[in-house]
């Protein structure tokens, strides 16, 4: 009987989280093909933890953790896939190319540019709502990096988009 409870209360959890951890995917990694994929291997992780993660104090914002962890790495892959490819293709000498000088740049594209902490920040607050506290406890950072690091993506984010782009991130339109 204590499995059918523990598995009826992870599902539970299952059905009331895994579409914002699969949101949450698609926002840091930039992969809609691989956000649903991404969140359900990271569920898999938390069900085996399951009975640590329910004693927990803030169960989802492990669970945000455990997302924003393997989307790191995910990342991570496909800048060392992205390298060794480049590597094998060159012929040559590195040639360097010119700026980006694309007339429009939409959110997602300016967020991928965003070094990993930040982007996670700015997406936690401002797509999520998250509070500085709830965001420093889903990536295990102090309040202050939440802070700090949410300031200078979203200075980012106003150099590459202008102001008024930016605005529409602050107000959520822009990637949601």
């Amino acid at each position: 009987m204590l499995v059918d409870h523990r598995s009826a209360e992870f599902h539970d959890f299952f059905e009331r989280h895994h579409a914002e951890l699969a949101r949450l995917s698609w926002l840091l990694t930039g992969e809609a093909d691989a956000a649903d994929d991404l969140a359900a291997d990271a569920l898999v992780a938390l069900w085996q933890r399951w009975d640590r993660l329910r004693a927990a104090e803030h169960p989802l914002a492990y669970a945000r953790g455990v997302v924003a962890n393997m989307a790191r790495e995910r990342i991570r892959a496909a800048t060392r896939e992205r390298r060794r490819i480049a590597l094998f293709w060159s012929r040559g000498p590195h040639q360097v190319q010119g700026p980006d000088v694309a007339a429009v740049m939409d959110v997602r594209a300016a967020l991928d540019r965003l070094p990993f902490r930040k982007r996670a920040c700015v997406v936690l607050r401002h797509a999520f709502d998250l509070s500085e506290k709830d965001t420093a406890l889903a990536l295990g950072i102090s309040v202050g990096a939440v802070k700090s690091q949410t300031s200078k993506g979203m200075a980012e984010l106003e150099r590459v988009l202008g102001a008024r782009a930016t605005g529409d991130v602050v107000a959520g339109r822009g990637i949601r």
